[in-house]
C-alpha cells in the first residue's frame, strides 16, 4: 500500500472479533504505522476504543455497525446515533485522522460542526460514503473543500457487504438504485 501511495484499513466484523482485530492493529502498527481500523458505534465499548485510538497518526473509520448484535453488547435504535456522536466527539477532539462513514445528513452535519469546533483542517479528517448513495451530497461535501472518499465493495464477499449496507437503512437501497439508474 505504501509503495502504491495508499493506506490499509482493517475492517471490523461482529463483536466477537473486536479484541482480535484491535490486537492485530497494534501489532501491524509497529511496522506499518498508517494502518487504520474501523470501529462500530453501536457497540457499548466503542466510545472507549475511540478515545484510545484518537492519538497522533491513528486513522479510525467510524461506522454505525451493520451486524445483528445482542442487546448485551450493543446499543439499539436511536441510541446508536447518540453513541455515534459521542464517538465522533472523541475522535474529532483527538489528534488522529477520523474517517466519518455515514450517509446520514444529521450525522454528517454534526461531524462538520465538531471538526470546526476543534479547529480541524479539512485535510485532517474525511467523510466516506458508498458509491451510488447520495451522490449529490458526496459532490457537495467535496465542493466545499472537505475530503470525501467514495468506496465500492469488491472481492468475493462484496454482495454480503452491500446487502448489510442496504439492510441497515432501507432508504439506502433507493439511493443506490437511483444512483445506478441515473448513470445509465
Amino acid at each position: 500500500a505504501t509503495n502504491a501511495g495508499t493506506t490499509v484499513t482493517l475492517d471490523m466484523e461482529d463483536h466477537t472479533t473486536t479484541d482480535a482485530t484491535l490486537e492485530s492493529l497494534r501489532e501491524l502498527r509497529q511496522d506499518f504505522p498508517t494502518v487504520g481500523a474501523v470501529v462500530q458505534a453501536y457497540l457499548f465499548r466503542t466510545e472507549a476504543d475511540c478515545r484510545d485510538l484518537a492519538h497522533e497518526g491513528s486513522r479510525v473509520r467510524l461506522c454505525k455497525g451493520a451486524y445483528k448484535e445482542p442487546e448485551s453488547v450493543a446499543f439499539q435504535g436511536a441510541d446508536v446515533d447518540k453513541s455515534y456522536v459521542r464517538c465522533l466527539k472523541a475522535l474529532m477532539s483527538g489528534k488522529g485522522y477520523p474517517m466519518v462513514a455515514s450517509h446520514d445528513p444529521r450525522l454528517i452535519e454534526i461531524a462538520g460542526a465538531l471538526a470546526a469546533k476543534h479547529g480541524r483542517d479539512p485535510m485532517s479528517f474525511e467523510y466516506q460514503m458508498l458509491y451510488g448513495i447520495r451522490p449529490e451530497e458526496q459532490q457537495r461535501i467535496a465542493d466545499r473543500g472537505d475530503q470525501m472518499r467514495v468506496y465500492i465493495p469488491y472481492g468475493e464477499q462484496w454482495y454480503g457487504y452491500l446487502m448489510r449496507r442496504m439492510a441497515e437503512k432501507p432508504a439506502n437501497l433507493m439511493f443506490f438504485l437511483r444512483g445506478v439508474v441515473s448513470r445509465g
